[in-house]
């Protein structure tokens, strides 16, 4: 394998749905777009960047890349996945708008100064965040 520094790795999360065409709209929405090459009845390819990609399995195609079982999410967090802004107002643009568009609160705007987060469950209880951070504090 080559040094990491050589070499782009791409990433793709697996999340497991219910309703594909649900969370194909919310995540639209919220301004997400899908590569179509990766999108059939069963999946969806939302595009994050050239290199990071979430893979929006419904449950029973989700099941045909594990053993172990699907965690509820109404009682258990599987991960935290956080996604950058531009700003703090392209942190609350995201955040309001995944609320509107059926998403659950979890807290309160967590502010500290050189960076900024809201958080919200996706329509299947996945936890995301946005968040900004300060680049002039990032460069001390």
């Amino acid at each position: 394998m080559t040094p990491q520094a050589a070499r782009t790795t791409k990433i793709f999360i697996n999340l497991p749905i219910k309703h594909l065409q649900r969370s194909v709209e919310f995540f639209t929405k919220l301004g997400f777009a899908f590569n179509q090459q990766f999108t059939d009845e069963h999946a969806a390819c939302m595009i994050l960047s050239e290199e990071a990609f979430v893979m929006l399995l419904v449950e029973s195609r989700f099941k045909d890349f594990t053993s172990r079982q699907i965690c509820d999410t109404r009682t258990h967090v599987e991960g935290l996945f956080s996604l950058s802004a531009a700003s703090r107002a392209d942190v609350d643009h995201v955040a309001d708008t995944a609320l509107a568009a059926g998403g659950t609160f979890v807290e309160d705007p967590q502010d500290y100064g050189f960076m900024y987060t809201r958080s919200f469950q996706d329509l299947d209880g996945h936890s995301w965040s946005v968040l900004w951070m300060d680049p002039n504090h990032l460069q001390k």
